[in-house]
């Protein structure tokens, strides 16, 4: 007998069970199926997990550097097997907290895999294919989420040409590693296994690291990690990779020629591609295209009334905090509630190597290419106080006003825990606030959070700590 529901979330990432709780609490009848651990990847395999690897790396950062703040460490060692288990542990403990979730909103946990026999009714099957349940819903929520893209000339087997989740979970630490990608997930993996003594290798496609922030940006990080030790190729590509013997050899395409790289694994991070396959969606018609399930953005509507599908699975920006966006805005909108819909132009991006990086909104270039005249200014942490007084001068905040109106029209920084600060641009260019308003407001100091503010003022002219001569008016 099947069961019934108003609601029924397929995947419970930060965009489904943000999805369910919020439809329990407006008093839908909710579901939601998952084949594997609550929390999804972001939880368990994803964001949560990578930064307790990175609290590790930091930590040994700043040992590392003792003496720098006048502490004298003799001696210290990591181990290994003890960094993997602690991320294991916080990924377990955010995973239960999520069944907590579910049981305090009153949300039914269905494990299994899900797939449409009809519009309104979803086959449960077991790890085994056996079917476990039948269930039926007014609506249905897809939040099936994303995995790592696989190149065929990279193909995962787990030991020598890995993905993330297996850079997560090894119980080896490897000495020598080379990553493809220096994108978020690939640059992230480089510091984690570069601050505990791996030599790492970084091979980018394009033209410098995390290519779609600024490009001052990624020159910066080039130049910071360059000088940490890790080798870097950009404009370059790995054409194959010789996986007899104990190590693999990756072929580097460079500007300068071919080049063999030897490691001990091959992490691949090129991007990732949604869940789309074996739900059904052929079969019921719900239309999707190179691994995204087409929606409307303001109601999260399929091309199938009563199927909606929200996060990773609906394409970029492949982002846990959008998915829940997401989430909440679909069910409210199922509810008759006024959602206000997102601005996809104002979604943060955040990387939490160190330093970190952070941004929002058009960058210089593609804020030219959209035709406006810009103020620029940027801020170098080496100019704060704070930041000179704990010991990462490193990295700047750079913010592009419109010259006409004053639009915040995009805010990047790279820096030490610059995440934490990213909020500031994400709620002053919702409330539309100009470059002038930020540098008539107070910001406390000794903080970092004054390099906003100090940018604001470089770009009008108006600077009084860089001793750069006022701009002409």
């Amino acid at each position: 007998m099947a069961k019934e529901f108003d609601v029924c979330v397929i995947g419970s990432g930060p965009g489904g069970y943000v999805a369910a709780i919020r439809a329990s609490q407006l008093g839908f009848k909710t579901a939601i199926i998952e084949k594997r651990d609550l929390g999804g990847v972001c939880l368990n395999i994803g964001c949560i997990p990578t930064k307790a690897l990175l609290k590790t790396a930091e930590v040994m950062d700043y040992i590392s550097h003792a003496k720098d703040y006048g502490i004298n460490v003799k001696e210290y060692d990591h181990d290994f097997s003890k960094v993997i288990k602690r991320s294991r542990n916080v990924a377990n403990k955010m995973s239960k907290g999520v069944q907590f979730l579910m049981k305090a909103n009153k949300v039914e946990v269905i494990k299994g895999h899900g797939k449409f026999n009809k519009k309104k009714e979803l086959e449960v099957v077991d790890e085994n294919g056996k079917k476990t349940e039948t269930v039926n819903a007014k609506n249905f929520i897809v939040a099936t989420g994303a995995r790592a893209r696989e190149l065929p000339n990279l193909e995962f087997d787990g030991k020598k040409v890995i993905n993330y989740e297996t850079a997560m979970k090894l119980e080896e630490q490897p000495k020598r590693m080379v990553v493809v990608g220096a994108g978020a997930i690939g640059i992230e993996f480089a510091y984690f296994y570069h601050s505990l003594g791996t030599e790492v290798t970084i091979v980018e496609l394009q033209d410098t690291l995390v290519p779609i922030e600024d490009k001052e940006v990624g020159k910066e990080l080039e130049k910071i990690y360059k000088k940490s030790g890790m080798k870097i190729y950009t404009k370059s590509s790995v054409e194959k990779v010789d996986k007899k013997g104990k190590s693999v050899k990756a072929t580097v395409k460079t500007p300068k020629g071919e080049e063999t790289i030897e490691a001990d694994v091959v992490l691949s991070a090129v991007g990732v591609v949604g869940n789309v396959e074996n739900l059904g969606l052929d079969e019921v018609g719900v239309k999707h295209d190179k691994g995204a399930i087409e929606v409307d953005r303001n109601t999260y509507k399929t091309s199938v009334d009563g199927i909606y599908a929200i996060g990773d699975v609906t394409g970029a920006p492949w982002l846990a905090h959008k998915a829940s966006h997401e989430g909440i805005l679909c069910v409210e909108n199922l509810a008759g509630e006024d959602a206000h819909p997102i601005n996809y132009e104002n979604i943060p991006g955040c990387t939490y190597c160190q330093p970190q990086i952070a941004s929002v909104g058009y960058t210089e270039q593609g804020a030219k290419d959209a035709g406006y005249k810009v103020k620029v200014g940027k801020f170098p942490f080496s100019a704060n106080g704070k930041a000179t007084g704990s010991g990462h001068t490193e990295g700047f905040v750079k913010v592009i006003f419109d010259e006409k109106y004053g639009e915040w029209l995009g805010c990047h920084m790279i820096g030490a825990d610059v995440t934490e600060m990213i909020a500031e641009a994400v709620v002053a260019r919702d409330l539309e606030t100009t470059g002038k308003e930020i540098i008539h407001s107070v910001h406390p100091h000794p903080t970092i959070s004054e390099c906003i503010m100090e940018a604001a003022a470089e770009a009008y002219g108006e600077g009084v700590h860089l001793g750069s001569p006022p701009k002409k008016k």
